[in-house]
């Protein structure tokens, strides 16, 4: 790491200096061929990227400074997505980044850190999730992939679906039931073990975008150590709930909604429909979602620098954002006439614009990290207290 960044303070720092230092840092250093990629990129593509960013101390802003992040607080947290996302660059690790790596440094032990956390930030480790399963989806408790104890090691059999990029994967976090005598969420455990042993096969699934971001895993007589078990054993349920807390938080972003709105209004402006009263009443309307969605993402944002944690805000915002991306990419393709139903970029106004692709994507993340119609079913319950 760059010993400058390592001994800057960015929490001295006031917000706008903060942005403009990290906007002028991310302009000036990731590479144009990276920017506003429609289509998350394989590692071996970003890992340059990724080492410019460890190098000089900018990978990890959530982490703590003495694990080698930036040690940034809420706010100044939100700055940096808010910069990275506007300058396009790619998204990237964020499963060893933002979700494995905070788990590790809150539940995991002193030698589990001191084992995993450089090796991420190094980029030798690329970790991946093992959670849901073919019917363990948005009922992830009912999970059935087995771990048995055995001397030190336990003996996993069972089968991962829609892992993220799990062909880039060097280990895997994953839940498996180890104790098949209690109720279903009592008998899970989070375990870790690496993805090059023998028993692993990855399989990429082709999704409706073309893309094979997403694998299914099958997993027979895999090895995970005793030692690389995070949190109590058979406790894995409270870890995972953390976890997708930190998911619907990310997912919660409005980058994608802001950047098909500003799609939309090159859109509409190149073909003549922005002067169209019909055209400027729907646009308007997501205009306002999209800023509704900013102001819950900063307010959200805000709770958790005041040490309030994740609550029922994560699981509202997750659906704000997903459901508002739909909205957004649905007028774009709309307006766009034939060339929304146009695979790969298009010329608007002179500039090369893929106008499909975040519109397939954003039918994916409603369901993905707890499907929508389970949050409100968890809001109807929890916040409003209707009956069952």
């Amino acid at each position: 790491m760059n010993e400058q960044a390592a001994a800057t303070d960015w929490n001295g720092l006031d917000d706008e200096h903060f942005r403009a230092r990290a906007a002028a840092f991310f302009d000036a250093n990731c590479p144009a061929a990276l920017r506003h990629r429609p289509k998350r990129l394989r590692w071996h593509l970003v890992k340059p990227w990724f080492m410019t960013l460890s190098q000089q101390g900018w990978v990890a802003p959530s982490w703590p400074v003495e694990w080698g992040g930036m040690g940034l607080s809420p706010v100044k947290q939100l700055i940096y997505i808010e910069e990275y996302e506007r300058s396009g660059a790619p998204v990237m690790q964020t499963q060893s980044l933002t979700n494995f790596g905070p788990i590790l440094i809150a539940r995991g032990t002193e030698a589990q850190r001191r084992k995993y956390l450089p090796r991420i930030l190094s980029g030798e480790d690329v970790w991946v999730q093992g959670y849901s399963e073919p019917n363990a989806g948005s009922d992830l408790a009912s999970l059935r992939t087995e771990a048995r104890l055995e001397g030190d090691e336990f003996i996993i059999n069972g089968q991962k679906i829609w892992t993220t990029m799990g062909f880039d994967g060097t280990h895997m976090f994953a839940l498996v039931r180890t104790d098949k005598t209690v109720r279903k969420q009592a008998g899970i455990s989070f375990v870790l073990f690496p993805m090059d042993q023998p028993g692993i096969t990855v399989r990429p699934i082709r999704d409706i975008s073309g893309g094979e971001e997403f694998c299914e895993v099958f997993l027979e007589d895999v090895r995970a150590h005793r030692s690389d078990v995070v949190g109590e054993l058979h406790g894995g349920w409270n870890i995972a709930k953390t976890l997708l807390g930190f998911e619907r938080v990310w997912s919660g972003s409005p980058r994608q909604s802001l950047i098909a709105l500003a799609r939309l209004e090159k859109v509409a402006r190149a073909n003549g429909a922005w002067t169209d009263p019909v055209f400027q009443d729907r646009y308007t309307q997501l205009l306002f979602d999209v800023r509704d969605l900013a102001a819950m993402y900063e307010r959200l944002v805000h709770s958790l620098s005041l040490g309030k944690g994740f609550g029922l805000e994560s699981s509202l915002l997750k659906m704000t954002a997903t459901e508002t991306c739909q909205r957004v990419t649905e007028l774009l393709v709309e307006t766009s006439g034939q060339d929304g139903a146009t695979e790969g970029a298009v010329d608007v106004g002179g500039e090369s614009i893929d106008l499909l692709t975040p519109f397939l994507e954003s039918r994916g993340p409603t369901i993905y990290g707890g499907s929508n119609q389970i949050q409100r079913n968890i809001l109807a319950r929890q916040w409003l207290e209707l009956p069952e």
